[in-house]
């Protein structure tokens, strides 16, 4: 006869895992993201080295709720956008090439996906190696997005002057090698206080506004509403974007 205390054991090991259980699956691939800005339905979904690599390339969609909050639950939605447009980590700094991008680059691709591929900055890095290493990693059709620059930290004792000088040179020298002009990435206060008019009137922006109000940044072309969506295909939360 199994003993009272073995039974009460496994019973509270039940309760526990039916109590934990969804929570766990939860936090590791939630059903619930961020609220959607309202009067959008072209999203675009970046991704890198730090989103888990196993993605549903051919099935990635965009599940609204009836709260309005982007969802997994497709049952219950109040609209389902397939996603089309994919932005990918391509390089960082003079040599850093991101672990998932050849790879994803075929596979989005395969899929059918708009594809978009960035360059980190990096200020206290060479200007023109750092171009170098983008043009030698990313290979980009007619049907790709145009290169982009992702913009949004200084290191200690770099001027406004300085980083500009540098911007401009990586555009430069990317623009020129692909004969498209590169979209710039970027949050709203860093556009303002350290992006001359010389980059942010002259190159299509992408900014970063966390917030169901649009950005503040005049003439921005994307706009990434959040870090904290989910997007069917994918596990854990993303950075998802309008356009």
């Amino acid at each position: 006869m199994l003993s009272p205390w073995l039974i009460l054991g496994a019973l509270l090991l039940i309760l526990a895992l039916a109590i934990g259980l969804p929570h766990w699956l939860e936090s590791g691939n939630p059903v619930t993201g961020a609220a959607v800005p309202q009067g959008y339905r072209h999203f675009v979904l970046d991704l890198s080295h730090h989103n888990p690599r196993d993605i549903q390339w051919d099935s990635l969609k965009v599940v609204i709720d009836h709260s309005g909050h982007t969802s997994k639950n497709l049952p219950g939605a109040k609209a389902i956008l397939p996603l089309q447009h994919v932005i990918l980590k391509a390089t960082e700094g003079e040599s850093m090439k991101d672990a998932h991008f050849l790879q994803w680059w075929t596979d989005a691709g395969k899929a059918g996906l708009s594809r978009g591929a960035y360059h980190f900055f990096r200020s206290s890095r060479n200007a023109q190696l750092q171009a170098q290493n983008y043009i030698e990693t990313v290979q980009l059709s007619h049907k790709d997005l145009p290169p982009v620059l992702d913009v949004e930290t200084v290191h200690e004792g770099c001027t406004r002057q300085q980083l500009n000088r540098q911007v401009l040179t990586w555009l430069r020298m990317v623009e020129e090698h692909y004969g498209r002009t590169p979209i710039v990435y970027t949050s709203d206060s860093f556009a303002k206080d350290w992006l001359d008019g010389e980059i942010r009137e002259h190159y299509p922006l992408w900014i970063a506004r966390y917030n169901t109000e649009k950005p503040q940044t005049q003439g921005w072309r994307f706009w990434q509403f959040t870090d904290q969506a989910v997007v069917y295909g994918v596990k854990g939360k993303v950075d998802l974007s309008v356009f």
